[in-house]
């Protein structure tokens, strides 16, 4: 139905003066259907309608034809025109029997109501509460948060490869330091996290191109009890999935940059997930390294791997196996082999694999299994519906983003789909004033005053990360902010001098400051400035 059509549905005959008494009415849904008489009727009314049924002897019921119901309403209920009274009469009598009761029209008015409540909770946008920052002792990018459903508990990891654990209530419990035995501490980076909660373990990928295994029972620091090396690339994203009917049939799926997709396949979980040196004790905490060619080989028997190499060298963003599909989903920001579907196939080992192509791709995806639908957070600012087996064009695009959409995530329980993007724009004034607005909306979202006192704002950048806020100002000062109003640090340029600062350029651990002065100032972390 196109949009015209709709709105014409929409349109209804001009209501007949109301009368001051039904200003209260039980109208649910004005902004869908504002001129239906059944929205504009109050309790009161009801009550006038309702006597107006009432028969004489309790044993009988009143029916009214077309004509009987309009002259009997207009007079009971005292407002409203004949012509109103007869769509609603034609409305209730869907059989067309010619006539009406009492329990017919309150079954229809039941009905109208409850389908305007549900239009309205569908329609209604969520009201988010201010931003609030959590404080952290990860000092690089947090590479990925889980929620452990077992222990009620958050996990974030970032790159330096730090582990912080923290309680349902968002309070930072304790943080562990996950450490390789392959790389130096100041060389390690960690890419992704992935939760084995049946088995009370954690999957932490590394840029050593290996995937180790810890054991989250354990008394103080996490050992690391599998490690798994040789893979041909670098793992960057990784997705854990296990049958809750059966728990030892669980697989671990990864994306690398090489493009290949691969997963390991447990058959017995909850025994052990590799087999395990035949002269290692079982209470020893020794780790076991596991070589990739081991498992493609079939050496190890509670395990078996998938794979495929679709995308073609195109770094794979994000991955995850689908039980109701049976199927491994991956996904990149290319725009050929976007999203790959990866069917199992029981009696065939190689995989059989569809692909949707996407402009410009994708950072992300989400699966909804009633629905039967694949959400595409697009770079081009567009959300893709895709049926997972109609690989020629989306069923649907969602529009409304103006920046690349980084998220979608699927509401189940409420049929609704998220999408998170960057629409964000921030502004500042000479009265040192900071503010932010959504881009799609023109809403002011935010806004700090007094920033620099009262010195102009003069030029203003984000930290790479995009979570601290940097603004100079002609006072010869840059502040460091978050995005809750707090200033974290404040340098001092221009050494107690009047310095009009022009443009900031912020690093890894320096930031580069230049003005109209011709000169540029280097500011590094526990360091004095350095001049040029």
């Amino acid at each position: 139905m196109s949009s015209q059509n709709a709105f014409e549905l929409n349109k209804g005959p001009q209501l007949g003066s109301k009368s001051p008494e039904g200003t209260g009415g039980v109208a649910t849904d004005e902004d869908h259907q504002p001129t239906l008489l059944e929205n504009q009727l109050c309790v009161s009314d009801f009550l006038k309608i309702q006597s107006a049924f009432e028969p004489s002897e309790p044993c009988q019921t009143i029916c009214m034809s077309r004509e009987e119901f309009m002259q009997r309403m207009t007079e009971v209920v005292g407002w409203g025109t004949n012509d109103e009274y007869g769509e609603l009469f034609d409305k209730v009598d869907v059989a067309q029997d010619g006539f009406i009761n009492w329990d017919k029209l309150t079954s229809f008015m039941l009905l109208a109501l409850y389908e305007n409540d549900e239009r309205a909770k569908a329609t209604v946008l969520p009201q988010w509460k201010d931003l609030e920052f959590l404080p952290t002792k990860h000092k690089d990018t947090i590479q990925k948060v889980i929620f452990l459903k077992s222990s009620s508990r958050y996990l974030t990891i970032s790159k330096e490869g730090l582990l912080g654990i923290w309680g349902e209530n968002l309070k930072l419990q304790e943080t562990l330091p996950i450490i390789s035995d392959a790389t130096k501490l100041k060389h390690l980076w960690v890419t992704s996290l992935a939760s084995l909660e049946n088995v009370n373990k954690i999957a932490v990928a590394f840029t050593s191109k290996e995937i180790c295994f810890y054991d989250l029972l354990s008394k103080g620091e996490f050992p690391c009890q599998y490690k798994l090396q040789g893979l041909k690339g670098t793992p960057i994203c990784m997705d854990y999935w296990y049958n809750p009917l059966d728990a030892n049939e669980s697989i671990l799926s990864f994306g690398d940059t090489t493009g290949k997709v691969q997963a390991i396949v447990f058959t017995t979980a909850l025994i052990s997930l590799f087999e395990r040196p035949a002269n290692a004790h079982e209470d020893e905490e020794v780790t076991a390294t596991i070589n990739w060619t081991e498992l493609l080989s079939g050496y190890h028997k509670c395990c078996y791997t998938l794979q495929h190499n679709l995308h073609h060298g195109d770094w794979v963003r994000q991955v995850t196996y689908n039980a109701s599909l049976d199927a491994l989903i991956s996904s990149t920001t290319s725009n050929t082999n976007t999203v790959v579907v990866a069917w199992r196939e029981k009696s065939k080992t190689p995989l059989k694999m569809t692909s949707f192509n996407v402009a410009e791709g994708i950072h992300a995806f989400d699966y909804h299994s009633r629905l039967n639908l694949i959400a595409t957070a697009g770079i081009n600012n567009k959300v893709c519906l895709w049926n997972p087996y109609v690989v020629s064009k989306p069923v649907g695009i969602l529009w409304g983003h103006s920046a690349s959409v980084i998220a979608v995530q699927f509401l189940a329980t409420r049929k609704q789909l998220f999408s998170f993007s960057k629409d964000k724009v921030i502004s500042s004034d000479e009265g040192s004033t900071v503010s932010f607005w959504m881009i799609d909306t023109g809403q002011k979202i935010k806004q700090f005053t007094g920033c620099h006192g009262n010195a102009e704002i003069s030029t203003m950048a984000l930290n790479a990360n995009e979570t601290r806020l940097l603004t100079g100002s002609t006072d010869g000062t840059v502040k460091v902010w978050d995005f809750n109003g707090y200033c974290h640090h404040t340098l001092n340029v221009g050494q107690a001098g009047a310095v009009d600062i022009s443009q900031i350029l912020v690093l890894k651990k320096t930031i580069l400051v230049t003005g109209w002065e011709r000169y540029a100032s280097c500011k590094t972390v526990g360091r004095q400035s350095v001049f040029i």
